[in-house]
């Protein structure tokens, strides 16, 4: 695989019917164990800061963000409005399928972090929505994407399921770098002290540019 180039066939999957089909069903269920769950809440404490607006972007039940975190608020745009509904830390949410239309609909720099949890390998236009991620982010936002070993095969694009844990962070990377606008990528596997025997928790993030062109990861 040449990271440098993202051919449409990279992006087919397996079941391409209709997504919100595919999503009808709540799954309020969890998707890693524990202890990736308490690292993605660790990763969120560290990298977004106190009192900031947050978009869960792929959202679902939990978002996974640490109690002890103050945040002014987190919205949520994901598929299913029953698993949103469940979702305690949800301050609002809205339904949208971002591989049918990869716009957010939100201004301009309307928030300081944009987190995806557990789900960047379903999406079938990923520069194009990180490149929504950038626009919405405020300068020196950061965007935090997170993944693990597991996912729905079917619904998972070629490129992820052709590759392995290494080759996801590459290529979340590439996502980023290709989309513009983001400074400091960086990436690894965040829970060195759990996995194994847990789930690994892999994480990329980046940093929004500010007007000097350089993010606050630099």
């Amino acid at each position: 695989m040449d990271p440098q180039r993202f051919p449409p066939e990279f992006f087919q999957r397996d079941d391409e019917s209709n997504d919100a089909e595919f999503y009808t069903m709540p799954r309020l269920v969890v998707h890693i164990d524990d202890g990736a769950i308490t690292a993605v809440g660790r990763l969120f404490q560290q990298l977004i800061p106190e009192n900031a607006e947050v978009l869960d972007l792929m959202s679902s039940w939990r978002t996974h963000w640490p109690e002890a975190h103050p945040r002014q608020r987190i919205v949520g745009l994901g598929m299913n409005a029953t698993e949103m509904a469940d979702n305690p830390q949800l301050n609002e949410y809205l339904l949208k399928d971002i591989n049918v239309d990869p716009g957010l609909p939100f201004e301009d720099e309307s928030f300081d972090a944009v987190v995806i949890t557990v789900s960047v390998q379903y999406l079938t236009q990923p520069v194009n929505v990180f490149a929504e991620v950038s626009r919405i982010l405020r300068p020196g936002g950061v965007f935090i994407v997170t993944f693990s070993n597991r996912c729905f095969p079917t619904k998972a694009v070629r490129v992820w399921r052709s590759t392995n844990d290494e080759d996801h962070i590459e290529l979340v990377g590439q996502y980023m770098l290709h989309a513009g606008g983001f400074n400091g990528v960086r990436g690894g596997l965040a829970n060195p002290d759990m996995a194994p025997p847990g789930d690994p928790l892999f994480a990329v993030y980046a940093y929004k540019e500010t007007d000097g062109g350089e993010g606050e990861g630099q």
